[in-house]
């Protein structure tokens, strides 16, 4: 097939990496992917923040900023529609944002079949944490896409049952996780020669990847670094960078114990598996209710011992004592705990890394899975397209 694929994503992080990860896989489907989106994803190095667009959003005024969203649809509407003209897609993929009804549009001009992904229900999410000027009007733009696609994809059963809320049917949606890339991910690198390339021999070694939030609580695994009686020396690896970052480190000093903190800054994706490989014990300290954490998948294809929140998005994929140790978010000392148990038992963090692993391929959360699962959508929408080779992986 031939698919126009539309997203309004500046920055380079955990949301391209999904854009760039599923269109990959349907590129070795062999799909022809027709992309439209801003042009600085391309020149961005990975973490930026989308450069001008964010300067926009963190110094104009909330009102004027969601009227240029809103008017960059008009802008989107135009490159949709030449892309339509230029190279005539079977089918038209959009990844969801707040104040953008020009797939629709396009859908509708043309008669394109439409799926679209929804990460998160964006109004909700931006009048909690940033407020929203134009609360009326983001209702509309979101519950307007959201009901004019052919087909929604949420990333969780959570996130489906705020779509179905939102007035589109049962039928028309589908529940697609996140996932990962098995050629990246696929082989399970030798951990002792991961911590000897990181100096940390001998060491057990509690990891995080991503963004440093402050809501994380990152900071009570310094206290776990410091409860340690004798047994292997601890170690807290953290792949990535963030604001959280300062109290971390902060609270090491205060305990005498910074030696024990490793801070990577950004890691390219591709240098990613080599730090997890490190890992003992993977940590998902906290989680947004209806996400689907990339982070997560990459430590169960790596085959580590997960510590995670027991949330509905996280029972979606993860089971207590089967596949990872799930606590009480509710309750700080609970994550406290179980990073603690993993620590002192060495049959429990081997038994839970080995079933991790398997939750992988039983669950086939891949994206070259969830390709194939697009394409299904696809056709059962009646799009032929042309029938072409895959691409060798």
């Amino acid at each position: 097939m031939k698919i126009l694929y539309h997203h309004r994503i500046a920055s380079k992080d955990g949301q391209f990496v999904h854009i760039d990860e599923l269109t990959r896989a349907l590129e070795a489907q062999g799909h022809q992917i027709v992309m439209v989106g801003p042009a600085v994803v391309e020149s961005d190095q990975f973490g930026s923040d989308g450069g001008l667009v964010a300067w926009l959003k963190r110094f104009m005024p909330k009102f004027a900023y969601e009227l240029l969203e809103l008017t960059y649809s008009l802008v989107a509407y135009v490159k949709l529609h030449r892309a339509v003209k230029t190279h005539a897609p079977d089918c038209l993929y959009e990844r969801y944002n707040l104040y953008t009804p020009a797939g629709v549009w396009i859908k509708r001009r043309f008669g394109l079949p439409m799926l679209l992904e929804v990460n998160a229900p964006l109004f909700d999410e931006r009048r909690r944490y940033d407020g929203i000027a134009l609360p009326r009007l983001a209702r509309w733009s979101e519950r307007y896409a959201w009901r004019g696609a052919d087909h929604v994809l949420p990333v969780t059963e959570v996130l489906a049952e705020r779509v179905l809320e939102a007035g589109v049917p049962r039928e028309r949606i589908s529940v697609i996780h996140n996932g990962i890339d098995l050629g990246r991910f696929g082989k399970i690198p030798d951990s002792v020669a991961a911590k000897r390339a990181l100096r940390l021999e001998g060491r057990l070694v509690l990891g995080f990847t991503g963004f440093m939030r402050e809501w994380h609580g990152l900071h009570r695994v310094v206290d776990v670094l410091a409860r340690e009686e004798g047994g292997q020396p601890r170690q807290l690896l953290v792949v990535g960078d963030g604001p959280a970052r300062e109290s971390v480190e902060r609270r090491a000093r205060e305990l005498g114990i910074s030696d024990r903190v490793t801070i990577t800054g950004v890691v390219g994706r591709d240098d990613v598996a080599r730090y997890v490989a490190a890992f003992d014990v993977a940590l998902q300290p906290d989680v947004v209710p209806y996400a689907s954490p990339l982070k997560l998948f990459e430590y169960l294809a790596l085959a580590r011992a997960v510590v995670a929140p027991d949330t509905p998005n996280i029972r979606e994929i993860l089971s207590h004592e089967e596949n990872a140790l799930l606590f009480d978010p509710a309750r700080p000392e609970s994550f406290v705990d179980a990073v603690e148990r993993l620590c002192v038992d060495n049959q429990l963090r081997e038994r839970l890394s080995g079933e991790a692993r398997e939750t992988i391929f039983r669950g086939d959360y891949t994206w070259e899975g969830n390709a194939r699962r697009v394409e299904r959508l696809f056709r059962d929408l009646g799009v032929e397209g042309e029938i072409l080779e895959p691409k060798p992986t």
